[in-house]
């Protein structure tokens, strides 16, 4: 399995989440081997310049990071696109390392069908309006090389409108809708026996008052005879002994409980994130 995130240029630098998410993707436990980044360079996020929206030169420089390679391609050569990607996924093969191609291109329209570009971005505008579409000017290209002939070319075109119309007319026609046909692998039986999303039933997870106080006895405890502890730790266990005595129970005996009950039918129980090896929380 290989996974490739799509991002938008402003997105992929102004979002602290693809930052966080680079520094997590070579730890242990949670690198995916590789992600391959996607970004669809419009070198403008709604209506904001990228001068006025980042401090680097280009949106993927975040990347830098991890010392990701970063190949930034122009996306109206549909071949170069083609070979930059294939570059990209045997780097992430061989590697196992993130990889970000950057589709240097321009947004045609608006970011959604109320925006106007021309009221924020005239200028750039002005330069869209003048280019030729990518679909235009690569079969040109083919069509002089005589690769595809012109008539190749419009049969094409044809058959992939043909596949529109046809889903847009039956589209008209459905009077029912199932969430479950939007799933791209409905999963039958993942809720109940017939796989229609009625209730979630869940066993009851309750444990015996005894059994709490054996679990909040061992989370007080000691686990070695004759082991010197820090005297703050003493103080907490001590506290902790004390809540459990008195049937009483805070946020972080809470979570023992609830670890120690899971434990106790022999689940694994993996803790991650910030000072988990204190125990601080």
């Amino acid at each position: 399995v290989m996974s490739i995130l799509l991002h938008g240029d402003a997105a992929f630098a102004g979002q602290g989440v693809v930052y966080e998410t680079f520094h997590l993707s070579d730890l242990p436990s949670y690198t995916t081997n590789g992600t391959i980044h996607v970004v669809v360079n419009n070198q403008i996020g709604f209506t904001t310049d990228p001068r006025m929206a980042r401090s680097s030169p280009y949106p993927t420089d975040v990347a830098r990071v991890v010392n990701a390679p970063i190949f930034h391609v122009n996306a109206d050569d549909p071949e170069a696109v083609m070979y930059v990607c294939n570059v990209a996924a045997e780097w992430r093969n061989t590697f196992n390392k993130d990889v970000v191609v950057d589709l240097v291109c321009y947004r045609r329209r608006g970011h959604n069908e109320m925006d106007e570009p021309m009221f924020t971005q005239p200028l750039m505008y002005k330069q869209i309006h003048k280019q030729v579409p990518v679909l235009k000017k690569y079969a040109d290209k083919l069509i002089a090389d005589g690769t595809v002939t012109l008539q190749e070319f419009e049969e094409e075109i044809a058959k992939y409108d043909r596949i529109c119309e046809e889903a847009y007319t039956r589209s008209k026609d459905k009077k029912l809708l199932h969430i479950k046909h939007w799933l791209d692998s409905p999963w039958p039986g993942f809720f109940n026996a017939d796989g229609e999303p009625k209730s979630m039933s869940c066993p009851p997870t309750g444990i015996s008052e005894e059994m709490l106080t054996h679990i909040g006895n061992v989370a007080s405890s000691v686990p070695v005879e004759d082991f010197k502890i820090h005297s703050g730790l003493s103080r907490i266990l001590k506290a902790r002994s004390e809540m459990t005595k008195n049937r009483l129970v805070d946020w972080a005996l809470a979570e023992y409980m609830a670890f120690g009950s899971v434990l106790k039918e022999g689940i694994h129980v993996r803790l991650s994130g910030q000072d988990v090896e204190r125990g601080t929380f």
